[in-house]
């Protein structure tokens, strides 16, 4: 995710990041501009009679609703981008909260003592962060991983697991569970104690399966299509109305219309699969480094 310090907005008008939608609409940009100085042209140097420049008076109103109704697509298109990119970020926030209060809970019941199920409980709570953030990805996680955060002797059946899982998020926390209930057969944690904890760790399932959702279901297809080709099409028409009143003034008009309404569209794109490595997403790798510190500083 891209660091910047909103107070300083001025300075953003001298700047052209490498990832912005200039540096991307740059081609089309020259393209739109060679057809509106063509159709100028034409519309200039080529017979027009009164009728038709009377005609595209008429036609320029219509347009101008049709403006109007583009302008209420893209304000849906990207409220419900932004929807999406606030919600992953409540969930990992929602994750960071429940991984902290349970190993908060779990820290108060087991004795301190306890180095080996502590080191258990904070692995699984790490391996998990990091498990999901490259699940998310639709990756694998970094084997590395793994073997930094279960390297003692008792933790290498957790690593092979957790490596040959396919949903390797949810066989972490599958085997979690299992271990909190085995803690309460050994007499370790009592069942009143697993109602304590429960309600904070049904809530890293509760985070998958949300955080999943959202990767699994994008925008729909048929409004995405469609809006693309409104876009195309208003821009291509807009020096064919208009060039007739605005001679070559018409090129930058057109090129300052398509920059603003394909820039929406293609920010909208970007930030509406928030889990990716786009420079605009979420930090899911600082995020899930955040979990992995605050539970070992609290089983420690």
């Amino acid at each position: 995710m891209i660091s910047y310090n909103p107070k300083e907005w001025f300075t953003f008008l001298f700047k052209i990041h490498q990832y912005e939608t200039f540096r991307q609409l740059l081609p089309l940009m020259l393209g739109v501009s060679l057809y509106s100085g063509l159709i100028a042209f034409l519309e200039m140097y080529t017979f027009i009679s009164p009728d038709i420049k009377e005609q595209t008076k008429s036609i320029s109103t219509i347009f101008s609703i049709l403006g109007f109704t583009l302008s209420l697509m893209l304000a849906f298109r990207t409220n419900s981008a932004y929807d999406r990119w606030w919600e992953g970020r409540k969930l990992w926030g929602d994750l960071t909260n429940s991984s902290r209060g349970f190993a908060a809970h779990l820290n108060a019941i087991l004795e301190k003592t306890d180095v080996q199920n502590r080191k258990i409980i904070s692995s699984h709570i790490v391996c998990f962060a990091y498990a999901l953030r490259f699940h998310l990805k639709g990756e694998r996680t970094d084997r590395d991983i793994f073997e930094n955060e279960l390297d003692e002797h008792f933790l290498l059946n957790y690593r092979e697991l957790f490596i040959s899982a396919r949903n390797q998020p949810l066989v972490i926390y599958k085997s979690l569970v299992e271990f909190i209930h085995q803690l309460n057969r050994s007499g370790k944690i009592s069942i009143e104690q697993i109602y304590v904890v429960k309600q904070e760790l049904n809530k890293f399932i509760d985070v998958l399966g949300a955080c999943e959702r959202i990767q699994s279901t994008p925008i729909p297809f048929s409004y995405a299509a469609f809006l693309k080709k409104f876009i195309f099409f208003y821009v291509m028409l807009f020096p064919l109305i208009y060039g007739i009143h605005m001679s070559y003034y018409i090129i930058p008009v057109t090129v300052f219309i398509l920059y603003v309404l394909a820039s929406i569209e293609l920010i909208a794109e970007e930030i509406e699969d928030p889990f990716s490595d786009s420079p605009n997403d979420l930090p899911t790798f600082k995020l899930a480094k955040g979990i992995a510190m605050g539970a070992k500083n609290i089983l420690s």
